[in-house]
């Protein structure tokens, strides 16, 4: 099958080489001419793959039109900020029968709408899928054995997608729960920022341990309350991508919290990575979503009044530890 992946950020690249090891004709669509003459040429993406082979058959362009026109399956794999564009881009290019896979973890802060349903505005009629779950890029680029999940509301529309990416590394789950599967893949890069302000302040264990338990346990009452299922919460799109992304060293939201926790700025913190770390906008998202909702979200606010008002974070740490006391 012909499949174009619309982003060459680390997750683009490992998806487009992963989707050519399950045998399919990709197309990676990116904006750099320097970064889609170095895949085509050399096979490497350096800026977000160092030391990873791509296959020789994935080829790059800068030609949106090139990269869609004529494609089975559509992979959108940007930060969340640019996606309305590009979709809006796409609509003229996509073939009527193709399906559409967000595989963005991020929610758009202006309208507060998902990627899906973003996607559905600006590329009407299109079947649509996303893709989720613990799956970090420079892993996936290594071939070692990762975990995902497909949700539509269209469970044949998952269950194709599932068979199309699915290989002997890389196994694939279907769901027809997109809104929790969007908002579980969102909303914990906001408590992965957390998770590394715990580590850079020095924090042990203990106190990482009950950052995921009580993040889960906000996420899980948001998503509950847009109409999510519970138990894909507790499943690979919800507790499987946060303890990954709280925990592990390839976390760009968790090295951004370590140097924030480490008592650097936002601004410096950022810079240290050229990756976006979705967590820091979602952060407004997520606090709108839950004050939109009626539901308390603390570690999330903490994190914004952390993130854009200024508070230093050993004392939204206390803040949360000096909350009220309630029932698990």
């Amino acid at each position: 099958m012909s499949l174009a992946v619309l982003g060459g950020g680390s997750w683009g690249t490992a998806l487009a080489g992963q989707l050519c090891r399950a045998g399919h004709r990709v197309r990676l669509w990116l904006r750099d001419p320097a970064v889609a003459e170095e895949i085509n040429r050399q096979h490497r993406n350096r800026s977000y793959l160092p030391g990873i082979e791509l296959p020789a058959k994935l080829s790059a362009t800068t030609d949106l039109a090139d990269a869609a026109s004529g494609a089975g399956t559509v992979f959108v794999v940007i930060p969340s900020e640019f996606c309305r564009g590009v979709y809006r881009q796409l609509r003229a290019h996509a073939a009527e029968d193709a399906v559409i896979v967000s595989g963005t973890k991020g929610i758009e802060i202006d309208t507060l709408r998902r990627m899906s349903e973003v996607a559905a505005e600006e590329v009407p009629g299109l079947s649509l899928a996303v893709l989720s779950g613990p799956s970090f890029a420079l892993e996936v680029a290594r071939e070692q054995p990762t975990t995902v999940v497909v949700a539509s509301a269209d469970l044949m529309v998952a269950e194709a997608v599932q068979r199309l990416v699915s290989t002997r590394t890389f196994r694939a789950y279907s769901s027809d729960d997109v809104v929790g599967v969007e908002l579980a893949g969102s909303l914990k890069n906001v408590i992965a920022i957390a998770a590394g302000i715990v580590d850079g302040i020095g924090y042990g264990h203990n106190t990482v341990a009950a950052l995921v338990t009580r993040g889960l346990a906000e996420i899980a009452r948001l998503a509950v309350a847009a109409g999510a299922r519970g138990d894909t919460l507790s499943g690979l799109a919800g507790l499987g991508d946060l303890v990954l992304t709280c925990t592990g060293t390839l976390s760009r939201n968790r090295r951004v919290g370590q140097a924030l926790g480490a008592g650097k700025s936002l601004a410096d913190a950022m810079a240290e990575t050229r990756m976006v770390a979705e967590g820091v906008r979602t952060t407004l998202a997520a606090c709108a979503l839950a004050e939109r909702a009626g539901i308390e979200m603390p570690i999330a606010t903490q994190m914004r009044e952390v993130l854009y008002r200024g508070r230093p974070p050993r004392e939204a740490v206390e803040a949360l530890m000096l909350r009220t006391l309630k029932r698990e």
